[in-house]
């Protein structure tokens, strides 16, 4: 997913990363809540790396961003279509557009959603859009997995930028370039390696930042259904030729009765 700027282009900032290295860590964590029969919908999808990997295993499988240009590059990219049933399809969509999110639940019916670093760049109102959103793509029997930079991830850039507060940073976490300005250890990385593909959440989040995370989806009628935290993985490296890790929260939200967090999953 790859979050739209506000005059309708796109950034690929901490967005633009390999699926092996994104959604291919995040899907053993919400495959077990999404129903396999469901299409499922990248929202925001940017430049389609991430709809072409999750198509693999849904079907059918809809990337949309209201970017124009950014959705013909995905489709001169993945070849639209060459793939036979698991090529996504790739819509110029606006994921903060509730009507048009109910339109194309019209369509697809209940859908699971993948929602990768929308929030923290909107506003209140837009936040409470795109949970609408969210909302109505989902239906009954969908789930949406909505992971977010946490507000250490800004804390640690800002710092290293020699900046006293996140705000005074030239732009949110996905403005390009952004990820070039000197960082401190404050944001977690991982030596050596890239993170594994089966990896699980470490630790759970801070009920604060959860809540905080979830307060537009339980606003929009959605219940919490698992949540916990595990690193970001951006296009920024550290000195030592390591990949920068950012920390991350992360929330299955549908309509349902169970509450886990952590990595283990304990109930609620």
């Amino acid at each position: 997913m790859n979050a739209t700027l506000e005059d309708g282009g796109s950034s690929q900032g901490i967005r633009s990363t390999d699926p092996a290295i994104t959604a291919a860590v995040h899907m053993p964590i919400f495959e077990k809540h999404f129903a396999p029969d469901l299409p499922l919908v990248d929202a925001d999808c940017g430049n389609g790396a991430q709809t072409v990997f999750l198509a693999g295993r849904f079907h059918p499988c809809v990337g949309i961003d209201r970017s124009a240009a950014v959705l013909e590059r995905a489709r001169t990219a993945v070849g639209e279509g060459a793939g036979g049933r698991s090529a996504p399809d790739f819509r110029q969509l606006d994921a903060a557009d509730p009507a048009a999110m109910r339109r194309l639940h019209g369509e697809l019916g209940d859908a699971n959603v993948y929602l990768r670093g929308v929030l923290r760049r909107s506003g209140p109102a837009g936040r409470a859009r795109v949970a609408e959103s969210v909302a109505a793509l989902v239906g009954e029997r969908g789930r949406a997995f909505v992971v977010e930079a946490a507000p250490e991830a800004e804390a640690a850039l800002a710092q290293g930028a020699g900046a006293t507060h996140p705000t005074e940073l030239p732009g949110s976490l996905d403005t390009p370039g952004l990820l070039d300005l000197p960082h401190t250890q404050g944001a977690p990385r991982t030596p050596g390696r890239e993170p594994a593909a089966s990896a699980e959440p470490a630790e759970p989040a801070e009920p604060a930042e959860l809540t905080e995370q979830a307060a537009p989806f339980t606003a929009a009628g959605l219940r919490v259904l698992a949540g916990g935290s595990l690193p970001l993985s951006t296009t920024g490296f550290e000195p030592d030729g390591s990949r920068l890790d950012l920390p991350s929260n992360w929330l299955v939200v549908g309509r349902g009765d169970r509450r886990r967090t952590g990595a283990e999953g304990v109930d609620r």
